[in-house]
Order: structure tokens, then C-alpha cells, then sequence
């Protein structure tokens, strides 16, 4: 893997070759990062305090495209080091805060225009939401926030970054499912059970009328899960809207209660969104399972990756 950083005017740097770096990919939230090491000469005349992006390539295909957080350069005995990390293209909406406004009707271009563009976003073709009619942004609320909002609430897609930095509004990939049985060079194998988090009731109220709305997951209360949330619908709401949302908080909480993390000794296995069929001998939680999270790096034991997985319609 190779790093490169561009400067404010412009300005195109091929990083030297890295010692250790490591990338994480995300289905959208938290936001994805990037860290890289490599040698540094004081010879050099490049600026790190003037970079502000960054993209890693593997084999000639970009991998990586983010936002510079940080540089570090340290000298020692051994010599010089260069340590540069930052976030995914999403720390741009991150860290911007929204004008609030009211739409009489919000479309999918208003939305690209007054929340993505002006941060020199581009979004990757394919998107086709539907427009909302009101669409209210809160004052105080991320860029991000908007986006998500308009794409998830309203339209049903998790927004989410692809590697070249694009603003992605389609569903997951349709793709075929990726095996790793007994041949795969799996080092790692860990299932996660997590109560902690995961709702039985959330109760969504309505701010004008008064009405409750009660959403229940049974099954978890049923084994004695016990954690309430009571929503407050910042606008006048109908039946289905405080339904879809109370649902909504249940299946985004109950995501969390299984995960498994496998990590292989190979770089680059597998993306976030993408199907992946656990079968191993001696493994008693085989199955089809979806990547939430991706991480791929080179230490010392060599290049690596680490997936986390959830089941299949796991909810962002």
C-alpha cells in the first residue's frame, strides 16, 4: 500500500514507503480512518503541516480517501519517523454545522447542493431518493446529520462513503457472498454477545397531540432485557412516521446483540455492506453473515485484516 497527501494549493506528495499503517472502513458511522508510519528525512522539504488529504492506493486502485487530522514527525537514535492519520471524506460533514432552514419540499439535489457540495463532495451515481414534503433542519445539527436523516428516515438507505471518497445513497451491494472455510488463513475467530445497549421498549411521543406510540422487542424483554427510550417527534407526526421511528430504534439497537470478528492474514478480504459466509470446522457460529466494519493494516506479524460482522439485515 502506498500513501499520498495533497496540500491546500494543490500540491502532490508520494508518501516513502510505510512501515506500519493500518485503514478502517465503516458502514457509515463512526466515521472511517486512517493512520500511516514511514521513514522521514530531515532532508526533506515537504510540509506536513500544509497537507490536508490524503489517499492510499493498493496495486494501482484507490483504497482510501480522507481528510488529514494530523502529522507527527519524531527523530531519534534510529532515525526519522512520519506519522500521519485523519478520517474518512464524512469528517467534512461531520464537522460542519448546518444552517437551519424549513423546505417546502426537500429533494435529493437540494440536499447534494446545500449540505454535500459545498464541501467538495461529489456523490456516486445511482442514488434515487424520494423527495420530502416538509423537511426541517434542526440549527445546531452536523451536515451529516441532514444527510442522514433525509437518506435514512426518510428514504430508507444508510448513507455511507466508498473508497474514492464518494457520497454513496444506494443500498448494499448485490453481490455474491465471500467464503472463508477451513482453506482460508483465518488467525482469529470471536463471537460477541452484548445485552448492554439494546432496547426492549421504545415509547415515541407526539409533541403536539400527546399521543404514545409503544414499540416493544419482545423477544429481548422476553429473556429479561430491560431498557426504555421515549422519543420526542420534533414536528406534528402521524401514526406511521412514530411507528417507523420507534421500529427503527429498536432494530438499529438489537444490531449490536451478536458480532463476530475474524481476522485473516491477508490484506483487503472484504468491504463494508458485503456478504460473508463463516465455515469452519469446530466453529459453532457458522453462517451468513454482512461486514459492518473493516479493518486492514501492516505491523510486525505482516499484512492483515479484520472484519466485524452482524447478521445479514443489520440496521445502520
Amino acid at each position: 500500500m502506498r500513501g499520498y497527501v495533497t496540500d491546500g494549493a494543490g500540491g502532490r506528495w508520494l508518501l516513502p514507503e510505510a512501515v506500519a499503517w493500518r485503514l478502517e472502513y465503516t458502514a457509515g458511522v463512526p466515521c472511517d480512518s486512517f493512520w500511516i508510519r514511514c521513514p522521514w528525512s530531515r532532508e526533506n522539504t515537504a510540509n506536513p503541516a500544509a497537507w490536508v488529504r490524503f489517499e492510499a492506493q493498493q496495486e494501482g486502485e484507490r483504497v482510501f480517501t480522507g481528510v488529514v487530522d494530523e502529522c507527527q514527525v519524531s527523530q531519534n537514535e534510529g532515525g526519522g519517523l512520519l506519522e500521519v492519520s485523519g478520517r474518512g471524506m464524512a469528517a467534512l460533514l461531520l464537522d460542519n454545522e448546518a444552517l437551519g432552514q424549513d423546505y417546502g419540499t426537500a429533494t435529493l439535489e437540494d440536499i447534494l447542493r446545500d449540505h454535500v457540495e459545498p464541501y467538495g463532495i461529489a456523490a456516486a451515481p445511482g442514488a434515487s431518493l424520494p423527495a420530502v414534503s416538509p423537511f426541517s433542519v434542526s440549527t445546531g445539527s452536523s451536515e451529516w446529520s441532514v444527510v442522514y436523516e433525509f437518506a435514512r428516515y426518510y428514504g430508507g438507505i444508510a448513507p455511507r462513503f466508498d473508497r474514492e471518497g464518494r457520497l454513496v445513497l444506494t443500498g448494499w451491494p448485490a453481490g455474491e457472498e465471500k467464503l472463508l472455510g477451513d482453506g482460508a488463513p483465518v488467525t482469529e475467530l470471536v463471537c460477541r454477545d452484548r445485552r448492554y445497549g439494546v432496547l426492549s421498549q421504545v415509547l415515541v411521543r407526539d409533541r403536539y397531540s400527546g399521543s404514545v406510540q409503544t414499540e416493544e422487542n419482545e423477544s429481548f424483554a422476553a429473556s429479561g432485557g430491560r431498557a426504555r427510550r421515549v422519543l420526542t417527534m420534533p414536528g406534528r407526526s402521524n401514526y406511521k412516521a412514530m411507528r417507523y421511528t420507534g421500529q427503527f430504534q429498536l432494530d438499529k439497537s438489537a444490531s449490536e446483540l451478536e458480532r463476530l470478528e475474524v481476522q485473516i492474514a491477508q490484506p483487503f478480504c472484504a468491504w463494508p455492506g458485503e456478504l460473508v459466509r463463516i465455515q469452519r470446522s469446530g466453529w459453532e457460529r457458522n453462517g451468513l453473515f454482512r461486514v459492518v466494519q473493516t479493518t486492514v493494516g501492516l505491523d510486525t506479524s505482516g499484512e492483515w485484516t479484520r472484519l466485524e460482522l452482524a447478521r445479514p439485515d443489520f440496521v445502520v
